[in-house]
């Protein structure tokens, strides 16, 4: 090997890039890919989070849409390049729309992404979370508990409203079997943000635990998310794990300058718009696990 190593150094031949290293220039390109494509990502989310979803989007690069009227989707959903579905006010008149948009995503060969928002504190909002995940979201992004409560398909004190009673790292294993069973890709938000396809594994480590205090912050990571698949629809583990860094990473520049929740909102929202290559680079936390 190391014959083979001095052999490509002589001939000019670059090194083949450490694990870190190549997630560093994957979540660059997914980044780039966005501003570039200015991907449409129609957005069915919750009134608390509309409006940071809807500047986090911007900020990427992507152009969002809050359009959730079922009278629309017919005439809408087959123009975009990404769908995003958040159950966090779930109402009865808004599900059939939900499910409308997921089948024409699908008819249409697009992305989308499900955030199962406290799925986990009632029998009508699990049942409504399972009724999507049967529809075959191309990731579902959730807490430790929102997980659980999907995999088991029963309440059983996995929930605390909107909070999670559990680590992303107690919910691996759930993950993964979610995965396998729904064919999608399944991420777990937490100190360590897990990602998998159901037998690959892939942990990031970037973020502050003040973005917990900002109302709609996992809301718009999973916007985020749909825009990077939407790019990059033929690697979704790949897109989501990165997606989560640069999210997370956002976070922490904006840190630097905040000095509570409420500046740290407007930050994450500068530092997503002005991330450049040296500070993705330098700031990426992925790891295969």
């Amino acid at each position: 090997m190391a014959d083979e190593t001095s052999g490509q150094k002589s001939k000019g031949i670059p090194p083949i890039p450490d694990a870190a290293e190549s997630w560093a220039r994957q979540a660059w390109t997914h980044l780039e890919s966005v501003r570039q494509a200015t991907p449409l990502i129609q957005c069915i989310t919750n009134f608390v989070s509309m409006d940071l979803v809807a500047n986090v989007l911007l900020s990427a690069g992507a152009s969002p849409a809050m359009i959730h009227a079922a009278e629309e989707i017919p005439d809408f959903t087959p123009q975009i390049h990404g769908l995003y579905i958040n159950v966090g006010t779930l109402t009865p008149a808004w599900l059939p729309a939900m499910k409308a948009a997921a089948q024409v995503a699908n008819e249409r060969n697009k992305p989308w992404v499900l955030d199962p928002v406290a799925s986990g504190a009632s029998g009508y909002r699990l049942k409504a979370c399972l009724e999507l995940l049967k529809l075959k979201p191309t990731v579902v992004r959730g807490n430790g508990s929102e997980i659980l409560a999907l995999f088991r398909g029963s309440l059983n004190g996995t929930s605390k409203g909107v909070d999670s009673l559990h680590e992303s790292t107690e919910a691996v294993e759930a993950a993964k079997s979610l995965a396998q069973i729904s064919g999608s890709i399944i991420a777990v938000s937490g100190a360590v943000d897990i990602v998998t396809d159901g037998e690959r594994v892939v942990g990031v480590r970037n973020g502050v635990p003040m973005l917990q205090k900002i109302t709609a912050a996992g809301c718009s990571v999973t916007a985020l998310i749909a825009a990077f698949v939407a790019v990059n629809p033929q690697q979704p583990l790949e897109a989501t794990a990165t997606a989560l860094s640069v999210f997370g990473m956002c976070g922490e520049i904006g840190l630097e300058k905040a000095g509570g929740p409420a500046s740290l909102r407007l930050q994450l929202i500068d530092a997503l718009n002005g991330l450049d290559r040296d500070t993705l680079h330098h700031r990426a936390k992925i790891e295969n696990m």
